[in-house]
């Protein structure tokens, strides 16, 4: 399954930034929001009971202990203001009276309340509800909630807020009492109430919570400038160490970053500049072993080239002779022949290797028939009968025919001593490209062989370690091919046996004008 990409570091901060602003602004503002609106609302409701209280004090004594309607809306009249409405209350009398004519706030006449506009709701503060604005309504009993009447009618001071056409008010209820002249006091039966508006305050809560809400607009768009400082302090190295750590993979070891700061990346490029410098220094030194053990097979192999020809020599003459000699000397002189011939190609195979590490083999190109030098190669071999060839007619190629030739042999020697007859050879070419298969239908190679093939001194059966074979010959035959800027590589056919496919340029690269 597919891994969703996951953000940069540089989104993962700002998010991270963003967030934490958010989440902070929202609490302080909400908390701040939360705390000013109650004391607003309990602040006004303290004072709009303080004042009620304080006009109906004003009332006593009371004229009657059983007033009319007129009498209650004179007690009415006493609380009422430009932002509330009250209605006196005397068992099954009562008289409401409205603001002022004078002082009604814009929006109309108040209109009555029609009885279970307000539901039942519990006394005292309750949370403000959200409103938009209007009048104070004139008062009806019915329309007074009942718990906020049951607990009138049982001698307690209470209010509840509430909300109609969508504007704020405040209901308060108070009884009247009445002080016998032993100074006990009793419920005379008249309650009064009075609707305040409480619009102005929703106003001013209103206002603070577009303030909350422009100062975390303000605290996030700081938040995102100083993440987008943050993170620049924090990419830039982080940059700057992803560019270095990429040079040094691509082989650029002086490759250094500047430390600024003790900080923790500070810390991060002083690892990273003593990390370069060692694998510097210990590439310093595998290059120079390399190149010491590539001298020193250079100069053995070029130092043994003379006395091997004198030893080729005598070996020719033993050869010679051995027929002539008794049976175990006549072996014995085979056996240095075969030997001596193992160490001569031996010697000349690390001589060519030696090259190609050295950088000075190079191509000695011609215009070649390639089918034609396919049976060159094994004409001189004696391999004419052993291998059956599929070779395209009339396929020309810009090539050295001596390393090509060295490769095929190899190819096809290696098929013929390894692998099952029968061996075939193929000629395949297009106008840019030739391809030469060899395939024998043998048991083909080990998977685990197959990655090695082509490695130095590398042999598939260890029970062979002694064959005539140096270990260099297909090492040899890839570094011909990639000479030529081709290719040799190996595989195994569904049907058995293994497959070498060489593929060349037809124009092969000079190194004294280009491909040709």
């Amino acid at each position: 399954m597919k891994s969703r990409p996951s953000p940069g570091l540089r989104a993962r901060l700002l998010f991270a930034f963003a967030l934490l602003c958010v989440v902070t602004a929202a609490a302080v503002a909400g908390g701040m929001y939360l705390l000013a609106r109650n004391a607003i609302l309990v602040r006004t409701q303290d004072a709009a009971v303080e004042a009620m209280k304080s006009r109906l004090e004003e009332l006593y004594p009371l004229r009657s202990p059983a007033p009319g309607q007129d009498e209650l809306g004179e007690i009415a009249g006493a609380v009422t203001d430009r932002y509330s409405s009250a209605i006196a209350v005397y068992h099954e009398t009562y008289a409401p009276v409205g603001p002022p004519p004078g002082d009604r706030r814009p929006g109309g006449n108040a209109p009555a309340l029609d009885p279970g506009m307000f539901p039942d709701a519990p006394v005292g503060p309750p949370p403000g509800d959200r409103t938009l604005g209007g009048n104070p309504p004139t008062l009806t009993p019915g329309v007074i909630p009942k718990g906020l009447r049951r607990a009138v009618a049982g001698g307690d001071i209470a209010w509840q807020r509430v909300v109609w056409q969508d504007a704020p008010f405040l209901i308060i209820g108070m009884p009247l009492l009445i002080v016998d002249q032993d100074r006990t006091a009793r419920l005379s039966g008249i309650e009064v109430y009075t609707a305040r508006s409480l619009l102005p305050e929703q106003l001013s809560v209103d206002e603070l919570a577009a303030r909350a809400w422009r100062i975390g607009g303000a605290a996030l768009a700081f938040a995102v400038v100083l993440a987008l400082l943050a993170t620049r302090g924090v990419l830039g190295p982080v940059r700057e160490l992803g560019r270095a750590a990429r040079l040094l993979g691509e082989g650029e070891l002086r490759t250094r970053i500047a430390v600024r700061g003790s900080d923790e990346l500070a810390e991060v490029a002083r690892t990273f500049n003593t990390t370069a410098a060692e694998l510097e220094r210990h590439v310093e030194q595998l290059r120079e072993m390399e190149a010491d053990a590539r001298r020193f097979v250079a100069d053995v192999s070029h130092e043994l080239r003379t006395p091997l020809a004198a030893l080729a020599a005598v070996a020719d003459v033993l050869d010679e002779e051995a027929v002539r000699l008794p049976e175990p000397a006549g072996r014995a002189a085979r056996l240095v022949s075969q030997e001596t011939l193992n160490l001569t190609a031996l010697v000349n195979d690390l001589i060519e290797i030696s090259r190609f590490d050295s950088g000075v083999a190079a191509l000695a190109l011609n215009e070649v028939d390639v089918a034609e030098l396919v049976h060159a190669t094994l004409r001189v071999r004696g391999w004419s009968d052993l291998v059956h060839t599929e070779l395209a007619a009339a396929v020309t190629a810009r090539l050295d025919p001596r390393r090509v030739d060295v490769i095929l042999a190899n190819l096809v020697g290696n098929a013929l001593r390894h692998g099952e007859p029968p061996v075939s050879v193929w000629l395949h070419a297009d106008p840019h490209w030739i391809a030469v298969e060899v395939r024998d239908h043998g048991p083909g190679l080990d998977e685990a062989v197959l990655p090695h093939v082509f490695d130095r001194f590398y042999k598939a059966s260890a029970a062979r370690a002694r064959s005539e074979g140096s270990g260099l010959g297909l090492a040899i035959a890839r570094e011909n091919a990639r000479l030529h800027r081709g290719d040799l590589t190996v595989t195994n056919a569904p049907d058995g046996g293994a497959v070498f496919t060489l593929r060349l340029p037809r124009r092969a690269h000079d190194p004294d004008g280009g491909p040709e």
